[in-house]
């Protein structure tokens, strides 16, 4: 009795530090990716090892609209059984994939755009409904994101063409705006784009350089300045992090 009392109140106490307010959402879950999870690393957030990057196995691929173009990548999402069809377990997911729609389907299948759908990895499944359920209606809404230490910037690409990737983001869990500044001999580097989870950052010859990153969230707009992030001896597939972290 003590122990589902902690659940619930755990589930509460998402509820309330959830980023935007409103009431339950109804949808369905699935599963993928085996009982270890292994099978979700990866996917259309641009993720690697999710382990690496922060997120671990409670994460889930999001339907078309849920997805929102990428937008949502690395959001959080409190997932409980519908409480109409069964006393309600839970499962915090965060956003890392995209389940995009069967087309050989009526409608889509279950990742239909119009369907309100998460496919999660297994671990997390297994929170909310038994392996045999196969897909169970939910109700999901969506909670503030917790990290464990700061956030982090991946570089990969080449000398004239750097992808900057950002994880482990806490608060809103989701970035509005990204950029940069590279200092070598107090000249700044050029910086064309701006983007989301992932920079874009073209004829912007760097190596040797200390960048500076800055980020908006989107939700609140917190923004932060991580200030020489990067150091001078940098190299391309390299992940960098300090302990500034969001709240919203």
């Amino acid at each position: 009795m003590g122990a589902r009392l902690l659940q619930l109140l755990a589930v509460f106490a998402l509820c309330f530090a959830s980023v935007r307010s409103g009431d339950w959402l109804s949808g369905t879950a699935t599963f993928y990716g085996g009982a270890d999870g292994s099978g979700t690393m990866g996917g259309a957030c641009g993720y690697g090892n999710l382990y690496n990057d922060g997120y671990g196995v409670n994460n889930a691929a999001l339907r078309t609209a849920l997805f929102n173009d990428g937008a949502s990548c690395g959001q959080c999402y409190v997932v409980i059984c519908d409480r109409s069809k069964a006393l309600g377990t839970y499962a915090v997911v965060s956003a890392t994939n995209f389940c995009p729609p069967n087309r050989s389907l009526p409608d889509g299948g279950w990742c239909a755009p119009s369907r309100p759908h998460f496919d999660m990895s297994q671990p997390a499944w297994e929170n909310i409904g038994v392996y045999s359920a196969g897909i169970i209606p939910v109700m999901y809404q969506r909670v503030k994101c917790w990290r464990s230490g700061g956030v982090r910037f991946t570089i990969n690409g080449c000398n004239y063409f750097e992808l900057v990737l950002v994880t482990n983001m806490a608060g809103s869990g989701s970035v509005q705006e990204h950029g940069g500044e590279g200092h070598q001999h107090g000249v700044d580097a050029d910086v064309q784009e701006l983007g989301r989870q992932l920079a874009v950052e073209r004829n912007a010859r760097r190596t040797g350089a200390q960048l500076q990153r800055h980020l908006q969230s989107s939700t609140g707009g917190q923004s932060i300045v991580f200030q020489d992030v990067v150091p001078a001896w940098w190299q391309f597939g390299q992940t960098f992090f300090n302990w500034q972290q969001f709240d919203y």
